[in-house]
This record gives structure tokens, C-alpha cells and sequence, in this order.
């Protein structure tokens, strides 16, 4: 087990957004070959914002700055739905496999609001 040693480690949603994150870059890994440089990519990039607003916003930054990048986090995040959806429509991966990883999102996304909404 790592010891949490900063700040951002201990924050649930960034821990979440650590999961979905590994949860994502796993299915890319079964994407047609013609997707690496393309959908892959994008939301890779995408999910891995997340963790990183998170983290970056909330280590020596003012409260109106956190909420600034927990707003980056938020819009990575709809990026990475939308990307979902592509993937979804092209048959990249099972149905169940979009719509667990769509209730994981919505849940997240649910969770960085109520966070944003909790930085006085």
C-alpha cells in the first residue's frame, strides 16, 4: 500500500478519476489499429486530464483557482463522454462495457460538481 504523501492523493474523486482513468486506457487497448493516433488518443488524453486538474488545482493554489481547474476536470470529462459515444457507434466494445463505463462517468461527473460546489 503507498502512503499518501500529497494533498490530492486523498481526495475521493481524484482517486476515482484514477480508476476510470485505468478503466479507459484498458479498453483502448481492443480499438482497431487505424484508432491509435486518433480515437485512442483523444481519450486517453481526455480521461487523464482529469486526475491530472485535480491534482494540479489542488496543490498551493487559491480556492477560485481549484474550482478553475475542477472546471477543466469537468470538461474533460464531457470530452470523454462524447468519446464514449464514438466508440460506442463504431462496435469498439460490448454494450455493457459503455454503459458501465457511462453510469462511471455520470457518477464522477455528479461527484467533481458536488466537490467544485464544496471549495468555499
Amino acid at each position: 500500500m503507498i502512503t499518501s504523501k500529497f494533498k490530492f492523493e486523498k481526495i475521493i474523486v481524484w482517486q476515482r478519476a484514477m480508476d476510470f482513468g485505468e478503466a479507459i486506457n484498458n479498453i483502448t487497448k481492443h480499438f482497431p489499429k487505424n484508432e491509435a493516433y486518433n480515437l485512442s488518443s483523444q481519450i486517453r488524453r481526455a480521461v487523464d486530464s482529469i486526475a491530472l486538474n485535480i491534482s494540479e488545482g489542488s496543490t498551493g493554489q487559491t480556492n477560485p483557482e481549484f474550482k478553475k481547474f475542477i472546471g477543466y476536470a469537468i470538461r474533460s470529462l464531457s470530452e470523454v463522454v462524447t468519446c464514449l459515444h464514438k466508440v460506442n457507434r463504431r462496435n469498439y466494445i460490448p454494450s455493457e462495457t459503455f454503459d458501465e463505463l457511462y453510469n462511471e462517468a455520470f457518477n464522477l461527473m455528479n461527484m467533481l460538481v458536488a466537490f467544485r460546489k464544496n471549495i468555499k
